[in-house]
């Protein structure tokens, strides 16, 4: 099994125990790949009123017809709301069938304990006394409450499958790890084992532990029961979390929701592992600090938000869904983000520290950069473009401040904040938050007219700065355009990058207005595409410009030509009339 994907170890044993009729009931479906990975996996337990006649049928319908239901439901449902979904209308079936008996002890009632284990999350559904407990680094605790109503004579459930037509399930979430193990009892087996026995039971299941090896164990759990007096049904089910999947940008939203802003550090204070080497920089939305991990003695880069947003919602699913996006992106080019500390009560992020200076700076330092320059560091930035774009990634916010020149010469693209996921964007994860703040002068017109972006929109980004290193101008001017906001494409006029660097060739020009074009459907289709012509002329693309009027191959030629030819009009005019008005004659 691949270690990106959920995959358990689990074992289980019910018995009858003292009793002639076992009323207890397990099940757990573990179905394909694809199917784990919308449905996930499901494990439920079941505990049949022992007043009732029924009460093995009710038990065992509950966690077959559970299942076998909540895989029907369709993959586009949530975990909550198929399972709650599901339980409804099996409780309402037993409530009925229960109440066409002519007698209470034909009832259809029982306890109901179970979990679907998606992603790295389970979900927990629960009424009645049977339990659910989770064990992880020796701790165990239980995750469901018993509903029970205790008095003199006894205690009695005070909610159950098929006791009432209307039911009131216990629905929570428990965040997962690898090497987490959870463990469904009935009241049987938890009503007389000790806290303890059960806790040592959990610790003698590993990773290697086999299905048959849980079921042992399970059934010395059983036994230690029995002799513990128990004089009911015992059933006993183990499951161990083998490996999980990423996060999934909810379960990384929640985690953040539970996580604290931290305060504003100095240098030499820290933060869990990590002390503070330098504040690079601390503004009103964030603080990025250099920081070395006291565990490994290396340099990271350490990003919290700020304080003023701590009650932004907006904001902070936005920090979370940066951290969901750089842990997926893995490539030179692009600036890792790594997993954060598990049991952190602070919420920022841990990013691969890199030594060297932004591309901006980088300009200022060489304006006018040579073109082999410019090509290979164009080269990386379409290499980290192009992992994303496979990973259905626009970045949307591609400007020098968020390219990182590395001393070493590598080029990272950094900064996912603003990033769309295509996956994400189709589920309405996004808002009109995302909108990156900042110049108008890299942002793909689409982007900004109708809040529209795609690769080509990063293709736009990139040409203006390949344009800008070579030139150290842009290729638009959009001061106005960037204080009103602009509305056309129209406000987009590209000025010729030879008027600034006559040395570069006329096909390089007609490359560099092609990536850049204003309108998307007159952009190259691909980064490919861009990387081949800016090593070698496009011959199409000169045939192209040389069967254009002249109007639109140069457009400053044609109107100073134009504008020449009008004046000597005019010449020519007022010559005529000079030499044919007839002038009157003075008196002498």
């Amino acid at each position: 099994m691949s270690s990106n994907t959920l995959d358990i170890q689990f074992g289980g044993v019910t018995t009858a125990g003292t009793k002639v009729l076992n009323q207890d009931a397990f099940a757990l479906y573990q179905p394909t790949l694809s199917a784990v990975k919308y449905k996930g996996i499901g494990v439920c337990i079941a505990d049949g009123v022992s007043c009732s006649d029924n009460a093995q049928q009710a038990s065992a319908t509950s966690v077959t017809h559970f299942l076998q239901d909540y895989y029907s439901t369709p993959d586009s449902w949530d975990v909550k709301t198929a399972a709650a979904r599901v339980l409804s209308a099996l409780n309402a079936w037993l409530f009925h069938h229960g109440q066409q008996a002519s007698a209470r002890h034909n009832g259809l009632v029982t306890t109901f304990s179970g979990m679907v284990l998606k992603s790295r999350t389970a979900h927990l559904f629960h009424v009645g006394d049977s339990r659910i407990y989770h064990w992880r680094e020796g701790v165990l605790e239980p995750l469901t409450r018993d509903h029970v109503h205790n008095s003199q004579g006894g205690s009695a459930l005070s909610r159950a499958l098929g006791m009432d037509s209307r039911l009131e399930v216990d629905y929570l979430t428990c965040d997962l790890q690898v090497g987490d193990q959870l463990l469904l009892t009935t009241d049987g087996v938890h009503g007389f084992v000790s806290h303890e026995q059960l806790q040592q039971a959990m610790a003698s299941v590993g990773a290697d532990t086999r299905q048959h090896q849980i079921e042992h164990i399970c059934r010395d759990v059983l036994d230690a029961a029995l002799q513990a007096g128990s004089d009911d049904n015992l059933t006993c089910v183990m499951v161990r979390i083998q490996s999980l999947p990423a996060a999934g940008l909810d379960e990384t939203q929640r985690a953040v929701s539970a996580r604290v802003i931290p305060p504003v550090l100095a240098v030499g204070q820290t933060l869990d592992y990590y002390r503070v080497a330098q504040v690079i920089h601390a503004n009103a939305r964030s603080h990025l600090y250099k920081v070395i991990d006291r565990r490994d003695g290396r340099f990271y880069a350490l990003k919290a938000p700020s304080l003023n947003f701590e009650d932004d919602p907006v904001y902070l699913d936005g920090f979370a869904r940066e951290q969901w996006i750089g842990s997926r992106l893995d490539h030179p080019n692009l600036m890792k983000v790594y997993p954060q500390q598990a049991n952190s009560r602070f919420l920022y992020h841990i990013c691969e520290w890199i030594d060297g200076c932004s591309l901006r700076q980088w300009m200022l330092d060489h304006p006018m950069a040579d073109l082999p320059q410019v090509r290979a560091l164009a080269d990386q930035l379409i290499n980290g473009l192009r992992v994303m774009q496979r990973m259905g990634m626009v970045h949307r916010d591609l400007k020098p401040e968020n390219v990182i020149l590395a001393a070493d010469g590598n080029i990272k693209i950094i900064d996912y904040g603003t990033v769309m996921v295509r996956g994400l964007a189709e589920s309405g994860v996004f808002d009109d938050e995302d909108m990156p703040l900042g110049s108008v002068n890299y942002i793909a017109p689409e982007y900004v007219i109708d809040g529209i972006a795609n690769s080509q929109s990063d293709l736009f980004s990139l040409a203006v700065m390949v344009y800008e290193m070579l030139s150290g101008q842009q290729p638009f001017a959009m001061e106005q355009a960037g204080r009103r906001g602009a509305k056309s494409t129209h406000e987009w006029q590209y000025r010729p990058i030879r008027q600034y660097r006559p040395d570069l060739p006329l096909w390089l020009e007609l490359v560099l207005q092609k990536a850049s074009h204003p309108v998307i459907r007159q952009r190259y289709d691909s980064f490919s595409e861009f990387r081949t012509d800016l090593y070698q002329p496009n011959n199409s693309l000169l045939q192209q410009h040389t069967r254009e009027p002249l109007i639109k191959r140069h457009p400053l030629s044609f109107w100073q030509t134009l504008s020449a030819l009008l004046m000597l009009i005019a010449m020519a005019e007022a010559w005529w009339i000079l030499g044919h008005v007839a002038w009157p004659c003075l008196p002498a």
